[in-house]
């Protein structure tokens, strides 16, 4: 079939690849010039020089099995591209959870680590460790109206603060006390109980639009059409040889332009807002709307990264500002990062750290001023902004019995994305394993 993937997201980018793969004639567009939708590569400059950040700092673990196998099939070198380590949740003093480096079960090295959580004591291991073998036992299940602060309501205080909630904001970019447990406990059997390695932390090396995005768009290019970047989609009209792309506003002529089928790979409001722009039949009507229903009821957390320079290592030569990669940080309302990570040990220029702030409420200006007196206070740092972006829409709110839009919208009509129907989150492996869904539903 000739198929159109609406948005190269990684969602978008997965479903291109792989319907075809499956022998499908696949033109991609995207209405950016850079490929990555909420994971992508941002030109600015540092100290007069130009520099590529993230709109957003992500990481990826062990678990995401299915954004891997893709980044290798597309000849990217994930070995290379992506620094793995074992899950670390440590503090600047040095107070959390470090997992072993030798490979030993899954299950097993959640326990050691677990067990050798410094500044941890033995009443907070052992209501951890009850907590778990509790999931273990009921399956990984819960109540679909349970959020996750309920779940873990037994918990010692510093395991809360220690583990649950800065994996819980991670994850989901919803705060424990509004998240789902439903969806949480899907993430922790996966990536803690499913397999060895699973747990590991995978820090990107390179900025996220050359970790899959970039390397999609070339591998599309060499077997079919060259996606079609700077090109928003502004209609969908279907009729009886297929569907029609409306492109900035004046009709695609030809038969080159009409598409079998169409996945849109755009965040929900804009696949909302295409969808109404179909005329519809009695028999596409009802469906329709109830998808747009769903996919507008969505409601959102944003996600702010702070990127800072380190004025003492400014000039300097050595590479590292902080004591490993990736820090966890005491987060308060008026010390809104949950994380830090030091881009100089990633790939970057010395002393460039990104400070994340999960499910951020406030302004701009408020949250860098905190950011940068938190790093000050936390880290010892003297600190200079660089720049600050929110991503307003970043990701969906995941809650407790939250309905989330399906693929199949119309016959011929599918869509993907992070907020599509599934076990996972809004995050990258989220993303990628529907737009791999999407597109085997192609046939």
């Amino acid at each position: 079939m000739k198929v159109a993937v609406v948005g190269a997201g990684w969602a978008g980018c997965a479903a291109a690849v792989e319907a075809t793969q499956r022998g499908h004639q696949v033109t991609l567009f995207e209405s950016a010039r850079i490929a990555g939708g909420r994971a992508r590569r941002v030109e600015t400059s540092g100290a007069g020089e130009p520099l590529q950040i993230d709109n957003g700092q992500h990481i990826l673990i062990g678990a995401y099995a299915e954004t891997l196998r893709l980044i290798n099939t597309l000849g990217v070198d994930s070995a290379t591209a992506l620094l793995r380590m074992p899950l670390r949740l440590q503090f600047p003093n040095g107070d959390g959870l470090r997992f072993p480096a030798w490979r030993v079960p899954a299950a097993m090295q959640a326990v050691i680590g677990i067990l050798g959580a410094h500044g941890w004591g033995w009443r907070d291991k052992w209501s951890l460790l009850r907590l778990a073998r509790r999931w273990q036992a009921g399956g990984f299940e819960c109540p679909a109206d349970m959020s996750v602060a309920t779940l873990c309501q037994r918990l010692s205080p510093r395991a809360m603060a220690g583990l649950i909630e800065p994996l819980c904001v991670s994850a989901l970019n919803t705060p424990a006390q509004r998240a789902s447990a439903q969806v949480f406990l899907r993430i922790m059997q996966d990536a803690l109980f499913s397999h060895a390695g699973a747990s590991d932390l995978l820090l990107p090396r390179t900025d996220l639009s050359a970790l899959l995005p970039d390397a999609a768009l070339k591998w599309l290019t060499k077997r079919g059409p060259a996606p079609r970047l700077g090109l928003r989609v502004d209609a969908l009209k279907p009729g009886p040889e297929g569907w029609r792309l409306n492109v900035r506003g004046s009709d695609v002529q030809g038969s080159a332009e009409i598409f079998d089928a169409v996945i849109l790979a755009c965040p929900a409001t804009e696949a909302s807002r295409l969808v109404e722009t179909v005329t519809p039949s009695e028999a596409y009507k009802a469906a329709a709307a109830d998808w747009v229903a769903l996919a507008n009821s969505l409601h959102y957390e944003a996600l702010t990264t702070v990127y800072a320079q380190v004025i003492s290592a400014a000039h300097s030569t050595q590479k590292a500002s902080l004591s490993q990669p990736m820090l966890a940080l005491p987060s308060s309302p008026s010390e809104p990062a949950q994380f830090v990570f030091d881009r100089g040990q990633l790939g970057g220029p010395s002393g460039l750290l990104a400070f994340v702030v999960s499910a951020s409420q406030g302004d701009k200006l408020l949250i860098s001023a905190q950011v940068l007196a938190q790093g000050q206070r936390q880290l010892g740092l003297s600190l200079e902004l660089l720049q600050t972006i929110i991503e307003k829409r970043a990701t969906f709110a995941c809650t407790p019995n939250l309905q989330r839009p399906g693929v199949q919208i119309a016959p011929g009509l599918l869509a993907c994305g992070d907020y599509i129907s599934g076990p996972y989150p809004a995050t990258l492996e989220g993303a990628v394993r529907s737009g791999l869904h999407a597109a085997k539903l192609l046939g």
